[in-house]
């Protein structure tokens, strides 16, 4: 009997860049390359009752690259951006604002 953790394993080996980076697409001209963020894990086990598996993933759009006469340039997805910029800052305010608290004593 196969054990499914090695075959889960062998299968998101074989994802790699395929995942992060889309298929190029060309449109009127311009060529277009999705890139995202991706993470995945994969747990397995076996007992004498039996054995089983299972597997998640997240895939975040981080933007495209562009292709145009001009040159390549990056484009990142704005809705992205600021959902990690909103919590970020937030932090980095409280972090900064107990430092300057801790210095005025």
């Amino acid at each position: 009997m196969p054990n499914i953790a090695l075959e889960l394993g062998n299968q998101a080996a074989s994802l790699g860049v395929k995942s992060a980076y889309g298929e190029q697409v060309d449109i009127d001209g311009v060529s277009v390359t999705p890139v995202a963020l991706v993470w995945s894990g994969f747990a397995g086990g076996s007992v004498e009752q039996g054995e089983g598996g299972s597997g998640g993933g997240v895939t975040i759009p981080l933007g495209v690259y562009v292709r145009r006469e001009e040159g390549l340039r990056f484009e990142p997805n704005l809705v992205t951006l600021i959902a990690v910029a909103v919590p970020f800052v937030w932090v980095a305010g409280r972090a900064l604002s107990r430092v300057i608290r801790a210095l005025k004593k």
